[in-house]
């Protein structure tokens, strides 16, 4: 196991000698950290966070920009990765498992799609509070290790409420993965590398490439041909190939875990350590960091200490007499707080607003066309009379490659001064939204093909962006309520989506219609957001 407990460094010092005025923390902190950010802003120059806590992280961008890109954030952009691929192969599923599943159970379809998006809206909530008010650690451990679980166990399902159970407990592990993966990430990412949290896309495009990978020959191939008016019942044992992809995604999934846990051993954020008053941890994590980067650092306890005000002293020695044992009261009191903060002010709360806002958007229309896309493909199919398992699925392999170079033109995209991540995100949402229209006018087979590749190479980039916007403007000690919250208003709204599709026909264009003009919305509100991450340090 690659481990950082080998390490011991100096962690007090006497930079603190020289500061006993009676200057605030943070101008003794920008002081501090005067030298570092002579080229990199900070996100936040108003009072949208507490002043202690501004003034300490300061400080502690400044420490992690000292210890620069190294192995250890490269580990963790890897293992964080693979919580972006579990996020994309998972609610697919559903859609590419759909067909198959209904001729054997034969339910109402959206009921699927309704039960993994109720554990998904559960554990953005459960996961993304959580992490904030227990630790990113186990967090970060726990969500894959269910997902992996249940998912496997789900292939075993014997009618459809044991699958739809199995696979909402699976999406509780699921739905936590990307607000603590991207808090993680940044946590311990120098400023100037906050686009990788851009790039880690990468991870979900490959996601949805090795399930459609997978899907083609298993389920094309594994099983029941085409209902049709004679044909007979669709039996387990001619249907295997939705369970064959359970099992292997389960595995797959249990495999990523195994490597988070076994081979690379996460520390606690020292974000979230500082906001809990912990700093001594902090600095010794620091330490421990650039050991294993193999370089140095100069962070000091008394540095945060000359800034830390009688709140946080006392919070630290709080924190300590209670140890573990947090009652639910305190708990809820932990979390109401960290509520709290993300709409301390007016502009941050227009911030936290609009953030919400365009995830529940763009929940609503990717799952309401994302989820039925398969149905969607293969009813204009048996128009063009191509209609077949294998061509549905190999369609949908064709889209998952198209979304691959998305993550490298959407990291292109938000470095664009004149753009940044706003007008990057905006843009992408017009052309997504933009290409759905286009659908609408295929007479061909592979007219409908070829619009669904501009949808999915841009759908992609619109996602890559917005994952990434949201936890570079939350601050760090709120980072995963703050991501939990969005993910929790996309779950939602994508909860409404099958809800539509229960009262419309899903066969028609309508859905397209809906989603398009729903994602150009949402691009435009996006343009309104207050704060531009690109070029400042995450707070």
């Amino acid at each position: 196991m690659t481990t950082l407990d080998d390490t011991t460094s100096k962690t007090r010092g006497n930079a603190s000698d020289d500061i006993h005025d009676e200057k605030s923390p943070i101008d003794m902190a920008e002081k501090d950290s005067h030298t570092t950010y002579s080229s990199t802003e900070n996100l936040y120059q108003d009072d949208a966070l507490e002043p202690v806590y501004y003034a300490k992280t300061l400080i502690l961008n400044r420490a992690i920009e000292e210890i620069g890109m190294g192995k250890y954030q490269y580990m963790l952009f890897l293992v964080s990765g693979f919580g972006w691929f579990a996020d994309s192969v998972w609610p697919l599923i559903t859609g590419l498992i759909l067909t198959p599943v209904v001729d054997e159970f034969g339910f109402n379809p959206p009921f699927l799609s309704l039960a993994v998006n109720a554990g998904l809206l559960v554990g953005a909530v459960f996961w993304g509070l959580g992490c904030d008010v227990w630790g990113r650690r186990w967090c970060f451990n726990i969500t894959l290790f269910l997902a992996g679980v249940f998912g496997l166990a789900a292939g075993g399902a014997s009618n459809f409420i044991t699958l739809a159970s199995l696979l909402a407990v699976m999406g509780v592990g699921v739905g936590g993965n990307l607000p603590i993966d991207s808090a993680v990430f940044l946590d311990f990412v120098p400023a100037s590398r906050q686009f990788l949290l851009t790039f880690m896309s990468i991870f979900w495009c490959l996601g949805q490439l090795v399930v459609n990978l997978l899907a083609w020959p298993l389920i094309a191939n594994f099983s029941c041909p085409v209902a049709t008016p004679t044909s007979p019942p669709c039996t387990r044992s001619a249907n295997m190939g939705w369970r064959y992809l359970l099992f292997t995604l389960g595995g797959l999934t249990l495999l990523l875990w195994a490597i988070r846990f076994f081979v690379f051993e996460l520390a606690e954020s020292p974000r979230y350590l500082i906001g809990k008053g912990r700093d001594a941890e902090a600095v010794m994590i620091i330490h421990k960091i650039a050991a294993y980067n193999g370089t140095t650092s100069t962070l000091t306890v008394d540095q945060l200490a000359a800034v830390g005000g009688g709140e946080f002293s006392d919070k630290q020695q709080e924190t300590k007499a209670e140890g573990k044992k947090l009652s639910l009261t305190r708990t809820s009191d932990f979390t109401l707080g960290h509520i709290k903060s993300l709409f301390r002010t007016r502009k941050i709360a227009y911030s936290t607003s609009l953030l919400i806002s365009v995830w529940g958007i763009i929940g609503l229309a990717s799952t309401l066309y994302n989820n039925f896309l398969s149905f969607l493909l293969n009813s204009k199919g048996a128009h063009f009379d191509d209609a077949t398992l294998n061509i549905t699925y190999r369609n949908s392999f064709i889209l998952s490659v198209v979304g691959i170079p998305a993550a490298f033109f959407a990291t292109w995209l938000v470095e664009i001064p004149q753009l940044g991540r706003r007008g990057a995100l905006a843009v992408s949402a017009a052309l997504t939204g933009a290409f759905l229209f286009a659908t609408t006018t295929a007479r061909t087979s592979n007219a409908l093909l070829g619009w669904n590749c501009g949808y999915s190479f841009f759908s992609n980039v619109m996602y890559g962006i917005l994952y990434a916007i949201s936890p570079e403007i939350f601050p760090g000690k709120d980072r995963g309520t703050g991501n939990g919250l969005t993910a929790a208003a996309t779950r939602v709204f994508g909860l409404i989506a099958p809800i539509i599709a229960l009262y419309a026909d899903i066969t028609t264009s309508v859905p397209v219609y809906i989603a398009g003009a729903l994602i150009i919305f949402s691009g435009s509100l996006a343009l309104l957001i207050p704060y531009e991450p690109r070029g400042k340090a995450a707070m």
